[in-house]
C-alpha cells in the first residue's frame, strides 16, 4: 500500500523554507519563477507597508511589469503565506518566457534584470 501525502508542507523543501524563514526577520521576500516576465506584488486583500512602492522600484529596475497576483495563482505560494502571516512585502518574480525548462540562453538576460531587484531588496 502506498499513501500519498498532499498539502502545505509536506516536502522537505518547503519545510526547510518555512523554518528558515522563521528562524530569521525578513524585511521582504523574492520568490523566483519562470514565466511570464512579471512581479506580482500583493496578495489578496492584503497590502504590506510599502509594498506597492518597492515592486514599482524592482520593476522600473528590472523591466518587468508590476502586477496584480491573478486570483487562480494565490492560496499555493511562499509569497502569500509571508505576506498574509508577517504583513511584509513579499514578490513573486516570473523571470523568464517561453517554455518550461527555459532555455540556457536567456540566462545572462534574466541575470542582469534580477541583479538590481537583488541589490534593491537587500538595501531597501
Amino acid at each position: 500500500m502506498i499513501l500519498l501525502v498532499f498539502g502545505p508542507l509536506t516536502e522537505p523543501e518547503a519545510l526547510a523554507i518555512y523554518n528558515f524563514t522563521l528562524e530569521h526577520d525578513f524585511r521582504l521576500v523574492i520568490s523566483l519563477h519562470t514565466q511570464g516576465e512579471v512581479i506580482y506584488w500583493q496578495f489578496q486583500n492584503y497590502n504590506p507597508p510599502d509594498s506597492y512602492l518597492i515592486g514599482t522600484k524592482f520593476s522600473n529596475v528590472s523591466g518587468y511589469t508590476l502586477d496584480n497576483t491573478p486570483y487562480n495563482s494565490s492560496f499555493a505560494g511562499y509569497k502569500d503565506w509571508f505576506i498574509q502571516n508577517y504583513n511584509r512585502p513579499g514578490y513573486t518574480i516570473e523571470v523568464g518566457k517561453g517554455t518550461n525548462p527555459l532555455p540556457i540562453s536567456q540566462f545572462d538576460e534574466i541575470y542582469y534584470r534580477i541583479l538590481g531587484i537583488f541589490v534593491l531588496g537587500a538595501i531597501l
